[in-house]
């Protein structure tokens, strides 16, 4: 009887032990799943901050593009205004070693009278 009782008190034993061994690996697995969960929505997270990020490049390419458009428009308008002075400048305003001034068709070129 007492080899019964003994051997059931081991087995008792051992079916705790394994109880709380079960009982470890369910909350390592509870654990592995909130971290699951976890990892899950940082990458959630992550992704909607590199589409983001994504959003703003092609914005400021399309700004880059922009400006880029507007230096060479003020380039070409620079380039004409200098070409239009230097026309002025060789109809109102001859070179000092001629001796007589040139007179322009132009009524643009005519000083305005106060």
């Amino acid at each position: 009887m007492r080899l019964i009782e003994l051997r059931t008190r081991e087995t008792e034993i051992a079916i705790l032990r394994e109880r709380q061994k079960r009982l470890r690996i369910e909350q390592q697995i509870e654990q592995m799943k909130r971290e699951d969960e976890r990892l899950e929505r940082e990458h959630e997270q992550m992704r909607r901050e590199d589409e983001q990020l994504e959003k703003e490049e092609e914005e400021l390419e399309k700004e880059d593009e922009q400006i880029e458009n507007e230096i060479e428009k003020l380039r070409r308008e620079n380039a004409r205004l200098k070409t239009l002075l230097a026309c002025v400048d060789q109809l109102c305003f001859p070179p000092e070693s001629s001796s007589s001034p040139q007179t322009s068709t132009e009524p643009d070129c005519m000083p305005s009278s106060p």
